[in-house]
C-alpha cells in the first residue's frame, strides 16, 4: 500500500470529532476539534467557524506529531454564548463533513457556474472605481447578486457574482463575456506604475474571501506605502533553536482576524505547528510556531521582512475604516449602480464594500470616506439618505479607537501566552 492510500485509511479510521462544551467557560462557548492533521487543516477549521460568524476570543492550536488538536473559545457576534440548538448542532456536524476531504485548489479560468458567473477584478483604487464598474455592468445587462470588494495600500480587489438580467442564470455567450471583460479592462486599467490590471471570469470553488487575500497578495499590495507605525500592526519574528519561526502579532481586534491570518500563513506555505490566540476588548494577541513546508524555518532576512509585510497586509486589508452605511432595499437590476453614483456624486470613497442579495432583498454594506480619507460630515450622510430614502440606508458611526492602544502595555499578555509555549520549545533539543 503507497503512501497516499496508507493517509486516505488512516483518515478514514481516524475520523474528525468535535467536542462543544458550554460549561466549560462563563463567558464563551469551549470547542475541541480533533482530527488527522493534514496541509490546511487549521485553515478549514478556522474558515468554518468565521462562516458561522462566530468571533474567536481564545484559541489554542497543536497539529505536530500528524494530530490535529485544537480547542477555540468562541461567541455569537452579539457576544453571547452559543445557545442555538441547530447552530450547536450544526457546528457538531460541518467540521467533521469538510475535515474528512482536502480542501480546494484555486484554479482560475473561463467556465461559469451555473448560477452565476464569477469575475474577479484587480488593479489601482481610486474614487469611484466601484460606480463605473457597477454602470459598466448594468449597461451590459448584467445583475450583481454578491459582491466583496476590499482596498487596501492604493490597490484594489473584487470578487463578483453577476447573472443575466433576463435569465436569472449565469452567462455563457463567450461573444459576451469577452465583451464584459475588455469593458472592465478598460474600467480598471492602471493609469500609473508597472501593475497592470486584471479582469478574469474565476470557475473557482476557492472560500471568496480567501481569494481576495490570494488576488490582493498576487498583487502585491504589501509593498509600497506604509501606515505610521503607530497604526499599523506588531508583528515580529523569531527563531527557537533550528526548530521553528516564532510569528508574534499584536493588533486590534476584529472579527475574522484569525482567518485572516491563517489564510496568509498558509497561502504562502506555511504550516503551523502551535499556537495561541487571545483576545481583549481592543487587542489581539496572536503566536504561532510556524515552519515552511519543506520541513524548515524561515532562515533568510529577505523572507522575513516579506512575511512581515504579508501578514500586516493581511490583518489590515479587512479594517473597516470609515463610516458604515448599511442598505437595505428591494432588489432590483442597477440597484448598485445607483446607489455608488449616489455615493460618487457626494465625493465619498468606497473603501470596502460587502453585497448580498436573498430572497428579493438587497442587503449591502459600504465603509466609506471622504476622498481625502477623512470622516465624512454628517450633513452628507444625511443628504445621501433623503435622496436614497432614509428608511433603507442606515449609519452606523463607530467609537473611533486611539491608535495609542497598540502600543499598551503587554507585558501580562504575553506571560498568558508566549512564555509557556517558549520554555517549552526552548527546553526541547534541536531537531536534527
Amino acid at each position: 500500500m503507497d503512501d497516499d492510500e496508507y493517509a486516505k485509511l488512516f483518515r478514514r479510521m481516524n475520523p474528525p470529532r468535535v467536542v462543544i462544551d458550554n460549561n466549560a467557560s462563563d463567558d464563551a462557548t469551549v470547542i475541541q476539534v480533533d482530527s488527522v492533521n493534514k496541509q490546511g487543516t487549521l485553515l478549514e477549521v478556522v474558515q468554518v467557524l468565521t462562516d458561522m460568524n462566530l468571533v474567536i476570543k481564545k484559541a489554542y492550536i497543536s497539529s505536530d506529531g500528524g494530530w490535529f488538536m485544537d480547542v477555540f473559545k468562541v461567541i455569537h457576534q452579539d457576544g453571547n454564548k452559543i445557545t442555538d440548538t441547530q447552530l450547536l448542532d450544526f457546528i457538531q456536524m460541518v467540521p467533521t463533513h469538510i475535515l474528512s476531504f482536502s480542501l480546494v485548489v484555486s484554479s482560475v479560468g473561463v467556465m461559469p457556474s451555473d448560477e452565476y458567473t464569477t469575475i474577479e477584478l484587480a488593479g489601482t483604487d481610486r474614487p469611484g472605481l466601484l460606480s463605473e464598474v457597477s454602470a459598466v455592468l448594468t449597461d451590459l445587462h448584467c445583475n450583481v447578486v454578491n459582491a466583496e470588494i476590499w482596498t487596501h495600500n492604493t490597490r484594489a480587489a473584487a470578487v463578483i457574482h453577476v447573472t443575466d438580467n433576463t435569465t436569472n442564470s449565469a452567462i455563457t455567450d463567450p461573444i459576451r463575456l469577452s465583451t464584459i471583460k475588455h469593458l472592465l479592462c478598460n474600467v480598471v486599467r492602471t493609469n500609473s506604475g508597472s501593475r497592470a490590471a486584471k479582469t478574469v471570469f474565476s470557475s473557482s470553488d476557492t472560500h471568496r474571501e480567501r481569494r481576495l487575500h490570494q488576488i490582493m497578495f498576487d498583487d502585491r499590495d504589501y509593498e509600497g506605502a506604509k501606515r505610521p507605525r503607530t497604526s499599523r500592526p506588531c508583528v515580529t519574528l523569531t527563531n527557537i533553536d533550528k526548530d521553528y519561526t516564532v510569528v508574534t502579532m499584536r493588533s486590534r481586534d476584529r472579527p475574522k482576524l484569525v482567518f485572516d491570518v491563517v489564510c496568509t500563513l498558509t497561502d504562502m506555505q506555511y504550516v503551523v505547528f502551535h499556537g495561541m490566540v487571545s483576545t481583549e476588548p481592543l487587542v489581539a494577541y496572536q503566536e504561532f510556531y510556524i515552519r515552511h513546508v519543506d520541513g524548515l524555518p524561515i532562515n533568510s532576512e529577505a523572507e522575513q521582512d516579506r512575511v512581515i509585510q504579508c501578514l500586516e497586509a493581511a490583518i489590515e486589508r479587512r479594517t473597516s475604516e470609515g463610516l458604515e452605511l448599511e442598505l437595505s432595499a428591494e432588489d432590483r437590476v442597477g440597484l448598485l449602480s445607483d446607489i455608488t453614483r449616489t455615493f460618487r456624486e457626494n465625493s465619498l470613497t468606497i473603501v470596502r464594500a460587502e453585497i448580498s442579495t436573498r430572497e428579493g432583498k438587497a442587503k449591502d454594506t459600504f465603509y466609506v470616506t471622504d476622498v481625502t480619507g477623512n470622516a465624512v460630515e454628517s450633513k452628507i450622510v444625511e443628504s445621501i439618505r433623503k435622496e436614497i430614502g432614509v428608511s433603507k440606508l442606515k449609519a452606523k458611526v463607530k467609537q473611533n479607537e486611539e491608535c495609542s492602544v497598540l502600543g499598551t502595555s503587554r507585558a501580562s499578555q504575553e506571560t498568558t501566552m508566549g512564555s509557556l509555549l517558549s520554555n517549552i520549545f526552548k527546553a526541547k533539543p534541536s531537531l536534527q
